[in-house]
């Protein structure tokens, strides 16, 4: 069957970096079937790209194997990494990027250490099109992961943040991603929620929480229930991180109001 190789990076599309890896896979792994998962990660923001590949990741097929680049340790002592677990492979930097999978029952960590599968050249800043690339074409044709790289106990994982149901009654929790929408997308779980109606507080404003954007007058500030099934704090038809100036780390409170 043809493999699918996803890739995500913080490199944009004005330049050829992507270009370059795609061309790597190709020519090790010709029926490849390549899909951008995105190149809009911030600069370096790892854990923007943690967040992006936990959520899409899990709805491709058994097998496909996914390349993360956001790599700002690239050309220092940082390891290259292998993660398998039962449904996936994730190539990329040993620096955090892949601790949701690797939180994955019967995860395994590898680090790629055998030049013979990278290209023969390998640069100091383009990890992404000389090595990774290379192994996940490798990987596609079927190379197994014991000749790619040996077993390692020891990657990095980042501690994610956790919400806090208080003795009071209100929830706590943070934003841990914002999206193209200025959408402020918290830790809180839809689950937390059930039996009570709630209001949002963030950032000294009040938002009501409803069942859909359209429940929100137009330029209301709303929280919402999103495809992540956690709570989102919105504007409709409008930018909630811009209207609030807050982001990532930002704490959001909810209070049951019935």
């Amino acid at each position: 069957m043809t493999a699918i190789i996803t890739l995500t990076t913080d490199f944009g599309l004005r330049d050829g970096y992507v270009g370059a890896m795609k061309g790597v896979i190709l020519s090790i792994a010709a029926d490849a079937r390549i899909v951008d998962l995105t190149h809009d990660i911030e600069p370096q923001n790892i854990r923007q790209a943690l967040f992006v590949l936990a959520q899409a990741t899990p709805y491709f097929p058994a097998g496909t194997i996914h390349v993360a680049v956001v790599d700002p340790g690239v050309g220092t002592d940082r390891r290259p990494l292998l993660v398998t677990t039962p449904r996936a492979c994730y190539v990329g930097p040993d620096n955090g990027i892949f601790s949701a999978a690797l939180s994955e029952e019967g995860a395994q960590a590898w680090e790629l250490d055998r030049p013979a599968y990278w290209l023969p050249r390998l640069s100091r800043t383009f990890h992404g099109r000389d090595l990774f690339a290379p192994v996940a074409a490798h990987l596609a044709r079927g190379i197994p992961p014991e000749q790619l790289g040996h077993p390692i106990a020891d990657p990095v994982r980042l501690a994610w943040p956790q919400p806090v149901r208080h003795a009071d009654g209100h929830l706590s929790g943070e934003i841990i991603y914002v999206d193209r929408f200025g959408n402020l997308i918290s830790n809180i779980p839809a689950a937390w929620l059930a039996g009570h109606r709630w209001r949002g507080h963030i950032a000294g404003h009040a938002a009501p929480i409803v069942a859909a954007y359209g429940e929100g007058a137009v330029a209301a500030l709303i929280g919402l229930i999103g495809s992540n099934d956690t709570v989102e704090i919105a504007v409709r038809n409008g930018n909630a991180a811009r209207h609030l100036g807050v982001g990532i780390g930002e704490t959001l409170d909810l209070w049951p109001i019935s």
